[in-house]
């Protein structure tokens, strides 16, 4: 059944997963379908707190029809200029989309982000990503200052003076070095905690825990992105992209 689209059933039984409180992984396992198939219908449609069976099915007929008021091209062609299949590109679309979702970004956002990461260019402009995603100019400057903020993305003006959005090349290091300076200001945090409350005390021990722990933690991964950098772009021969 993996291969067919969801039932309404099915759907019913998505939504009382969640009501349960159950993993996207045990959802699926109960209704036989992939993992990747219960995230990405969930995300779609409003996230875990947001699903709505019935409203999901009706969106997902929706989408079906417009495929078939406008169906892919014929076999005898490719599907684009590189030879892929614009359905499967969609669907891998829209299934990291969902992971960006799931790790609590904004949908918008995530959408935005997905289009930069597969962007053969490895550039777009605003009116491409309002063009491809089919979203408001409002919505592409709000989610592109969410990015920019994190420091997910950057952006440069082209020879037209239009401004083009980048993934930067150390995106997924800078976004490691970013949690483990949280988890280094969750372990200064806590300790501090256990001089206000007293390191001999069940409250301050607890936080002391939580303070080493997150010492521990924040050292791993550090040296951890550190050595994946180095692995991956040597000082040497640096790759485009890359800030070092």
């Amino acid at each position: 059944m993996s291969g067919s689209r969801l039932t309404q059933r099915e759907r019913q039984q998505i939504a009382r997963g969640l009501a349960d409180d159950l993993a996207f992984a045990e959802i699926a396992r109960r209704i036989e379908r992939p993992t990747s198939t219960v995230t990405r219908e969930v995300m779609r449609n409003g996230g875990p707190t947001a699903y709505r069976p019935d409203l999901a099915h009706l969106a997902a007929e929706r989408r079906a029809r417009q495929r078939t008021r406008n169906p892919p091209k014929s076999q005898g062609a490719p599907a684009s200029p590189l030879g892929r299949d614009d359905e499967a590109v969609r669907e891998y679309e829209e299934t990291f989309t969902a992971l960006l979702m799931g790790q609590g970004m904004p949908r918008m956002t995530a959408r935005v982000m997905t289009c930069l990461l597969i962007a053969d260019t490895g550039s777009v402009t605003a009116a491409e990503l309002v063009q491809r995603l089919q979203i408001s100019a409002a919505t592409v400057s709000k989610a592109i200052a969410s990015l920019e903020g994190q420091g997910l993305i950057r952006r440069e003006r082209d020879e037209r003076r239009r401004e083009r959005y980048f993934v930067d090349g150390d995106v997924w290091y800078e976004a490691t070095i970013d949690s483990a300076r949280g988890m280094v200001q969750v372990a200064e945090v806590a300790r501090r905690g256990v001089g206000v409350l007293g390191r001999d005390t069940p409250a301050g021990a607890r936080l002391e825990n939580m303070a080493r722990f997150s010492d521990h933690i924040s050292e791993s991964i550090l040296r951890a992105a550190e050595q994946v950098r180095e692995l991956l772009h040597p000082r040497s021969g640096s790759g485009p992209g890359d800030r070092s």
